[in-house]
Order: structure tokens, then C-alpha cells, then sequence
């Protein structure tokens, strides 16, 4: 029976409905996790630093692929094998990151897909700005464990910020003590709107931050729809 490698910087509840995604287009092309396939999952429950190690162990266990769920894991798995197939999804620019040569001849062991986070950051300011005119302060949610990501779209958010006339906070938060320090923060900064940059860690926090954005009546745009 064929195994993959599932790794995900993630914990399993917080991505449990993209896992179940996962599973169902595995399903649709014939492969039954239990039947014909088996899947080897790794999740560094929020801690980047133990993907290295993770990838590892799959490289180790010889899987015959490795989904790799978001930027860091993806860059943890290129980094642990030239051979085993590795299918990513990321945010960023797989380009820019190294994962592949380019879009349409991706070369090495690596492929997948990217839905261009940072490059829609600048479109998602400009659409809060038409939703949220008189919000001339807003805030930009970061998570600085991973910079690969979270860099070139805080750089997008300000440049966006700056060609509206909007004076743009960067809040960090890398655990869900830190979103709840950040929303509670917002009324002393005095934003008026909040733009949620690419990040796994706030998709799978998405329910956290919903909740929060409600009761603190704080217009919030996100990088993915649920």
C-alpha cells in the first residue's frame, strides 16, 4: 500500500476541514485513506521549528509523496528531499521561495499550487478602504514565525496603505494569546479596520478571529473565504 506523507505546520482540529478536503480528493481519484492508500500525518501543532525535523521523518519513513500544506512546510519539505515528489500549497511565490523554476516548467521534485496571497493583499486594503471609508487607521494581523510569507505581504499592506492616505499598524501574533492581545490592542491604537495577512496559522484560528472581529465590531478582511 503507497503511503504519503501529510505535513502541515498546523494542529489537526484547527485544519481538520482542509485535512477532510484533502482526503475527499484523494477519494475522487480512487485512493481510500485505510484501503489503497495510507497517509502519514505530521503537524508541528504552531511551531515552524519542529518542521525540519518532521520532514525528516517522513523522508525517513520513505513515503512515496509529501503534501505539504502552506509555506513553511513546504519550504521544510524541498529543503529535506531532492527525490521524493513533494505537491505544496502556498501563499507565496513559489518562485521566489525556491520551490520551483518557474510556473510553467516547475523542474526538481516539486509542484503545486499557490493562490497568490501576497499579491491580492493590495487589492483586499483597497476593498476594506471602499467598505470602511471614514477607518483612515487600520491594522495588518502578521504572523512573524513565518517570514517567508509574512514579509512580502506586509510589505504589499503598507504600500497599499500609503497610496490610499491610510496610517497602517503591523500587529504580530503567532499564538491565539497573541490575536486575542491584538484585537484587545486595536481600540488604544485607534483602527478602524483590520486586514488578516496570508497565514496558515490564521486559517486555521479563522472561527478565533471571526469571533473576536464580532465582538469588538471590527471590519475584517481575510486572505481566503471559508
Amino acid at each position: 500500500m503507497p503511503v504519503i506523507g501529510f505535513l502541515s505546520s498546523e494542529t489537526p482540529s484547527g485544519y481538520a476541514p482542509f485535512a477532510a478536503a484533502f482526503r475527499q480528493g484523494l477519494s475522487e481519484s480512487g485512493f481510500v485513506e485505510g484501503r489503497n492508500v495510507a497517509i502519514e500525518y505530521r503537524w508541528a501543532q504552531g511551531h515552524n521549528d519542529r518542521l525540519p525535523a518532521l520532514a525528516a521523518e517522513l523522508v525517513r519513513r520513505q513515503v512515496a509523496v509529501i503534501a505539504a500544506a502552506g509555506t513553511p512546510s513546504s519550504l521544510a519539505a524541498k529543503a529535506a528531499t531532492a527525490t521524493i515528489p513533494i505537491v505544496f500549497s502556498t501563499a507565496a511565490d513559489p518562485i521566489v521561495e525556491g520551490l520551483v523554476a518557474s510556473l510553467a516548467r516547475p523542474g526538481g521534485n516539486a509542484t503545486g499550487v499557490t493562490n497568490l496571497g501576497t499579491e491580492l493583499v493590495q487589492k483586499q486594503i483597497e476593498k476594506l478602504h471602499e467598505m470602511v471609508p471614514r477607518a483612515n487607521v487600520i491594522a495588518a494581523l502578521v504572523n512573524p514565525s513565518d517570514p517567508a510569507l509574512g514579509e512580502p505581504a506586509t510589505k504589499g499592506a503598507q504600500a497599499a496603505a500609503r497610496a490610499l492616505g491610510l496610517q497602517m499598524h503591523i500587529v504580530q501574533a503567532s499564538t491565539e494569546r497573541d490575536i486575542e492581545a491584538s484585537f484587545a490592542s486595536f481600540a488604544r491604537l485607534g483602527v478602524g479596520a483590520l486586514v488578516v495577512l496570508p497565514n496558515a496559522f490564521f486559517l486555521s484560528r479563522r472561527d478565533q478571529i471571526a469571533a473576536l472581529a464580532i465582538r469588538h465590531a471590527m471590519p475584517t478582511i481575510y486572505f481566503v473565504a471559508r
